[in-house]
């Protein structure tokens, strides 16, 4: 126990130490926000323990976010053409779209991955029946395995490794 509180703190001060760089009032607060963030909320049991350790997680979750990167920046860019682009259809609407995501975790991460590429924004989760729903900026489909395809798979396959 005492380990996994160490390790925590350390994971915390290095990942603070990144954003902030290294200067001795970082360091200092760094040190002191890490030791009372694992204080606080160290003892918050994570569901399915046992993936904590696979280190392969951990890959899948870097190139989640290269992926999750690719596809922002190209949901910017369609935006932005159609805004500069007044005569570009905008057909807004809410689709639904299905999920094989059981985890709170997974769950969470692919309706923020929805959310924060631009034109579409999670509007509800229905866990019990694996749905999202979304709105949609221009809805291309309302077939729930085309708009699964086209909003959400590309994250979903990769986090479904990440969280099984």
């Amino acid at each position: 126990m005492i380990y996994r509180k160490i390790f925590l703190t350390l994971l915390i001060f290095v990942i603070w130490i990144i954003l902030s760089g290294v200067e001795l009032y970082n360091i200092l607060v760094g040190i002191f926000c890490s030791i009372l963030i694992v204080l606080l909320f160290g003892d918050i049991n994570i569901q399915n323990q046992w993936t904590v350790n696979k280190p392969q997680r951990y890959l899948w979750f870097i190139y989640y976010f290269i992926v999750f990167l690719y596809e922002v920046i190209k949901a910017n860019l369609d935006v932005a053409y159609r805004i500069i682009l007044p005569n570009m259809p905008i057909k807004p609407g809410i689709v639904r779209v299905k999920t094989k995501l059981k985890s709170d975790a997974g769950l969470t991460l692919l309706a923020n991955s929805i959310t924060l590429t631009p034109g579409t924004l999670s509007v509800d989760i229905d866990k019990d029946n694996g749905y999202i729903y979304v709105h949609w900026i221009y809805v291309r489909d309302i077939n729930i395995e085309e708009t699964t395809k086209k909003i959400s798979w590309k994250f979903e396959k990769i986090l479904l490794k990440i969280f099984p």
